[in-house]
């Protein structure tokens, strides 16, 4: 459930916020930042599908080696199908996976529970965690026992505490950890050392956010 990478030694490492099926803005993002595939990775903190018009171009993107996302909420539905609320699913834009033959459903599921919900990144300046929306804990070292349990891996797809309560704390054992869910489209949030870098790349009217994870400057 926590996927570790060592440092990269010939590129970049890039995070992005939240994609929800907007996979060409996001490649005309990377191109802009002469993103190399070659020697390059990009972090992706996850909701990969739904809302968007390309949701489906998802399988082309996990099969890339230098795309390393995150499971998001959005993305656990896929996983959960059979027990998530469909009707709540389907207002928050999941109409394209009911449109699927159910060999397409399985083949998303499958490749979707492949997703961990965490992972941590090491660079020249120190480890970086990501989650989906709330690393919830004070102490990364404390993460794998936080996930033991479905209401505490729920909490890492869910959660907008820190948000909600201007938490400032710092999450310690690592230099940050960089989170979406939680639509930022002004810019940006960073509280405590928890970056909020879902800037509704998705919408009309916000723009996809890249963080370079060594300098921790936008790109």
């Amino acid at each position: 459930m926590i996927t570790h990478y060592e440092i990269n030694t010939a590129g970049h490492d890039y995070a992005v916020g939240d994609i929800h099926g907007c996979f060409t803005a996001l490649q005309v993002e990377l191109d802009r930042i002469k993103f190399d595939p070659k020697v390059d990775r990009l972090f992706s903190v996850g909701d990969l599908v739904d809302r968007g018009p390309e949701c489906e171009m998802v399988l082309d993107w996990l099969a890339y080696a230098w795309f390393h996302p995150v499971r998001g909420n959005h993305d656990d539905y896929v996983c959960r199908q059979d027990s998530c609320q469909i009707g709540n699913w389907l207002q928050n834009g999941g109409a394209w996976f009911m449109g699927l033959s159910s060999y397409e459903q399985l083949e998303y599921q499958a490749q979707f529970q492949c997703l961990p919900l965490a992972q941590d990144i090491e660079t020249a300046s120190g480890l970086v965690g990501m989650v989906h929306a709330d690393p919830c804990v004070s102490d990364w070292a404390k993460l794998p026992e936080f996930m033991s349990n479905r209401n505490g891996r729920n909490s890492l797809m869910w959660s907008r505490k820190r948000m909600e309560s201007d938490d400032q704390s710092n999450v310690d054992g690592v230099k940050a950890v960089i989170v979406g869910h939680t639509p930022t489209p002004s810019g940006p949030i960073k509280l405590g050392n928890v970056w909020h870098i879902d800037t509704a790349g998705w919408h009309h009217s916000g723009h996809f956010t890249i963080i370079n994870l060594d300098t921790l400057l936008i790109v």
